[in-house]
């Protein structure tokens, strides 16, 4: 009776515990599925311009102002919905110098209008708002606040919400498939300190309680997670590069207690990165807001034209190289790989964030062809394949659309170890160039899906890319190429869960040699050198997949 007892009450203890977890999933499904989701009260209005005027009080952790919506209508509407962290309280909501109501549900927030809001029509209203901002654990994996002291023990603050969303700290319309088109960002930190944001530094304002406003304005589109902030005590020293687009200034704010080290340090990448990178993506989008290299309290974000840099003044990752190779340890990879996001994932940035292998991808990418533009193709080649190493194939690539959910992690390697294949298929440097660039160009300042960069690169490559794209994004599986050799003789197939899968791949039919052979999911045969055998048989590991000899 006693053995019993406990049984029936560990079994109430778990139903309890399912169903506590139940209302829990349920709980966060429904508060992603708000942040996700385009509803009609979120497609109705086209965000213009925002205005977001705030002052932060360190001591407190506390944040408190305004922001502007000013939108056009694309339907006539009543009633929209915009976006803030729960934690956060709405003071009040200004519609023409009265207060609309407002009801909240989780983190977003329904207002209703006195009247309809006519299609084409312009109009704005302000969210006031104060609270303490969620504080980061792990920043920038865990978003939110970052509060740190430099090693002077001056107040050393920035934020960071990629994923988890801006309106963490601030009233927005949180979805990336909205960009604003222009924005001013009106920040107020104690007069002993320095700010730095987005865009230029219009002018700085003295307040009589001892602060410091800077506004800073962003005159091109940005997405809401690289809105940004850094509090601290900086040096700033400027330079400029010839570009492509004529001359764009370089901006370098760095923690007075490190700056010293900081400047032979970016100076050796920062060049480099930008004429690499125009000449294989095309012109820095950012030329109006200019280029900004930013130290920040944590490791690294994208911050449109301010990129936050946390990498101690170390080459590689923190000093190490993620390829294994040696190739990662020539240069910072912060400054490459952040810089890479100021074309893919600012200039060309997904709609949906189960879409973001396209920021990912093409960015960890940017590391490999900046390995080939400082060192040689070959160095290039390594790197890309040496990342693999961090690849897990667990789940897809590309997440659940409208849910507020990325896909797998291996959305950075295995990104670029798939454009990388597409590249081998190419097989003209100059086309895939030319394709990288256009894509920056056709979706200058736009947001996308995954089909229009598919499609792209498919109608520019003239290649049948579908099946292959299907495979590595949707699939968390890569393409396994079965093989047995018998007399002489190679029978081949591909093993694939995209069914008639027809990805050309080059193999050794001779010795030292590679020839490319066309395999489909059914078997094939063809003639191999006597040397060639089961066990000394090879893919060109220019191509992501897996030998499986059968």
């Amino acid at each position: 009776m006693k053995k019993l007892l406990i049984l029936c009450a560990f079994a109430l203890c778990l139903t309890q515990a399912n169903a506590q977890m139940l209302g829990k999933n349920q709980i966060n499904a429904r508060a992603d599925s708000l942040r996700g989701t385009l509803t009609p009260l979120r497609t109705c209005y086209d965000i213009n311009y925002y205005h977001l005027d705030v002052k932060i009080d360190l001591e407190q952790k506390f944040v408190a102002g305004s922001n502007e919506f000013a939108f056009t209508a694309t339907q006539d509407f009543t009633k929209l919905q915009f976006d803030l962290f729960d934690n956060l309280k709405i003071e009040k909501v200004v519609y023409q110098g009265k207060n609309l109501s407002f009801k909240r549900e989780y983190n977003a927030v329904f207002i209703t209008f006195p009247k309809t809001i006519k299609k084409g029509s312009k109009d704005k209203f302000t969210v006031y708002y104060s609270g303490n901002p969620v504080v980061a654990k792990n920043a920038p994996w865990d978003g939110g606040f970052i509060f740190k002291k430099d090693s002077a023990g001056n107040p050393f603050v920035s934020v960071a919400c990629q994923g988890l969303g801006a309106s963490v700290w601030w009233p927005n319309k949180d979805h990336q498939s909205d960009e604003v088109d222009s924005m001013l960002i009106s920040i107020s930190v104690p007069e002993t300190l320095q700010e730095i944001s987005n865009g230029r530094l219009r002018n700085t304002v003295s307040k009589p309680d001892g602060y410091k406003q800077y506004n800073w304005f962003v005159s091109n589109p940005i997405n809401n997670y690289d809105v940004t902030f850094y509090i601290g005590k900086y040096s700033h020293w400027q330079d400029s590069y010839a570009g492509e687009n004529g001359n764009l200034s370089i901006d370098y704010w760095a923690l007075q207690v490190d700056s010293a080290k900081a400047r032979p340090h970016w100076d050796a990448d920062v060049k480099p990165m930008l004429k690499c990178f125009e000449y294989w993506f095309g012109p820095y989008p950012w030329y109006k807001d200019g280029y900004k290299l930013v130290q920040a309290p944590h490791l690294g974000m994208e911050h449109q034209s301010a990129v936050a840099y946390g990498n101690k003044f170390m080459k590689g990752y923190l000093g190490r190289d993620l390829s294994g190779t040696g190739h990662g340890l020539k240069w910072d990879f912060i400054t490459i790989h952040e810089s890479g996001h100021e074309w893919f994932g600012n200039n060309i940035t997904s709609k949906d964030i189960a879409d973001m292998w396209i920021h990912e991808g093409f960015t960890n990418y940017s590391e490999t062809l900046f390995t080939e533009c400082t060192d040689s193709k070959k160095s290039g080649s390594e790197y890309v394949i040496g990342i693999r190493q961090g690849i897990e194939n667990d789940i897809p690539v590309i997440g659940p659309y409208g849910v507020n959910k990325e896909g797998s992690g291996d959305m950075y390697p295995k990104g670029a170890n798939m454009i990388h294949t597409i590249r081998q298929l190419i097989n003209n440097d100059e086309k895939f160039r030319q394709i990288l660039r256009g894509l920056n160009k056709t979706f200058y300042h736009k947001t996308v899906i995954t089909a229009e960069i598919e499609n792209y690169i498919a109608q520019q490559s003239g290649l049948k890319l579908d099946k292959i794209f299907d495979q590595y994004l949707r699939h968390a599986n890569i393409p396994a190429l079965a093989y047995k050799i018998n007399n002489g003789v190679l029978s081949y197939r591909w093993i694939t869960d995209v069914k008639n899968f027809d990805m050309p791949v080059r193999v050794t039919l001779k010795a030292d040699e590679y020839t490319l052979i066309k395999p489909t999911n059914d078997w094939k045969t063809i003639k191999v050198d006597p040397s060639i055998n089961a066990d000394n048989f090879k893919n060109d590991p220019q191509f992501y997949i897996k030998l499986k000899k059968e």
